[in-house]
């Protein structure tokens, strides 16, 4: 049996949205459905500068928080489907994670002021968005 880690005092981790994401899915959908169709990243108007570079066509990565998942396991059906075997929450997708973080690569369709059209996004509809990066 291993040894807990004993990790740095840290007085507490927290993250500001910059955003949120609008698209038709209000729960959890298989990543099939969801990655066909486009989203949008609705970004905090006092953050727009930070966009200039970013050209349409373009992959971006989308950090987002998982908002709507509650609890994890560390061994997981993949997709829930358990006629497939377990496997470890580090190696799934699954927003059912330690912590709910969602990283997604997609690509950028449209850019309009503080909207972002994307296509590719696993996040569902109302997601906080914590940052965009180039990918």
């Amino acid at each position: 049996m291993s040894k807990p880690i004993a990790f740095p005092a840290v007085p507490g981790i927290s993250y500001r949205p910059i955003g949120y994401i609008e698209n038709a899915f209000a729960q959890p959908t298989p990543v099939e459905q969801i990655w066909a169709v486009e989203s949008q990243i609705v970004l905090d108007p006092a953050l727009v500068e930070g966009l200039q570079g970013l050209d349409i066509g373009q992959q971006i990565v989308v950090v987002f928080h998982c908002h709507r998942s509650e609890g994890y396991e560390l061994t997981q059906h993949p997709q829930g489907d358990r006629s497939r075997p377990r496997r470890g929450v580090f190696a799934l997708r699954s927003p059912r994670r330690p912590n709910p973080i969602g990283i997604t690569v997609v690509e950028l369709v449209a850019l309009e002021e503080n909207v972002l059209r994307v296509r590719g996004l696993d996040a569902i509809n109302g997601s906080p968005v914590l940052d965009i990066k180039p990918a």
